[in-house]
């Protein structure tokens, strides 16, 4: 069964609800290749808590469904735009109780998103630095008229 975690909420689905049966499960290595990351980082993201712990299969190899997947791109959008390890764990260690994480993770995802827009605005004010000096060359190339 897949239990999608933050989707469902989205949809005003009850967390915890069957959304429908699962047909494939993933193994660690198509993870990483959905994913674009190490084996070590799912391995690592589990140990701390970040990731809900994993089913094995009778091998003792981890499975992955679904659900892992829409969660890992989710967290990993987090951390690439600065979330740091701590906050991810503060924000999945919220638990998935509908009452009391709502607005804990909303609030959570606000302070991020006011630290991304000013992540983004310091980038939009270097790259404005940046294509000045390009255009500052750009004028000195095409006079021909370079300093000596």
């Amino acid at each position: 069964m897949i239990y999608l975690y933050e989707e469902l909420l989205v949809k005003d689905i009850k967390i915890g609800v069957q959304v429908c049966e699962v047909k494939h499960v993933y193994t660690i290595s198509e993870m990483q290749s959905i994913l674009n990351i190490n084996a070590s980082t799912l391995r690592y993201y589990e140990k701390e808590g970040i990731l809900p712990e994993i089913e094995r299969n009778d091998g003792g190899r981890r499975v992955y469904r679904e659900e892992h997947v829409l969660l890992m791109k989710f967290l990993l959008c987090l951390k690439d735009t600065g979330m740091s390890i701590e906050d991810l764990k503060a924000y999945m260690n919220l638990g998935y109780q509908v009452e009391t994480m709502l607005e804990d993770r909303r609030d959570i995802l606000i302070q991020h998103k006011k630290s991304v827009e000013h992540q983004i605005t310091q980038i939009q004010s270097n790259l404005e630095r940046i294509n000045q000096k390009i255009g500052f060359y750009d004028d000195l190339i095409s006079k021909k008229d370079l300093p000596e």
